[in-house]
């Protein structure tokens, strides 16, 4: 993944932006809409469009755009920079290769607690029995 070449490739637009802020509200647009198409970028290899397309797929638009937005600042700068970051993290935790589980063998120890543990289990259930003349 280069990160240079898929920040050259993110749109974003301004627009306004609901909650706090009184008639700046009104008046400035402070919210940041990043768009972004994966299958169509230059800077992801094949495979990593194929692991984004899978692990991203519900936040994937039917017209094939990541569409993040940031309006928790009253400042349109720092929401550009906020859903840059979040977006770059998101890229990174989706183009991380799964690594695969190694298979262990369950301890000798925890066997035999369990076995301790079953017998002792056992005994109980053998004492609250009627007792056979």
């Amino acid at each position: 993944m280069d990160t240079d070449k898929i920040l050259a490739e993110l749109e974003y637009k301004a627009v306004r932006s609901s909650g706090a802020g009184g008639q700046n509200v009104n008046k400035v647009s402070s919210k940041v809409v990043l768009s972004f198409r994966p299958a169509t970028s230059a800077a992801l290899t094949d495979e990593e469009k194929l692991l984004v397309a899978a692990r991203l797929a519900n936040r994937i638009n039917a017209e094939g755009q990541l569409v993040l937005h940031c309006d928790e600042d009253r400042s349109q700068l720092r929401n550009k920079e906020l859903v840059t970051r979040r977006f770059m993290q998101l890229m990174a935790v989706a183009i991380k290769p799964e690594i695969p589980r190694k298979a262990t063998r369950v301890p000798r120890a925890v066997m035999q607690k369990r076995r301790d543990n079953k017998a002792r289990n056992s005994e109980k259930k053998q004492s609250r029995r009627r007792p056979d003349f």
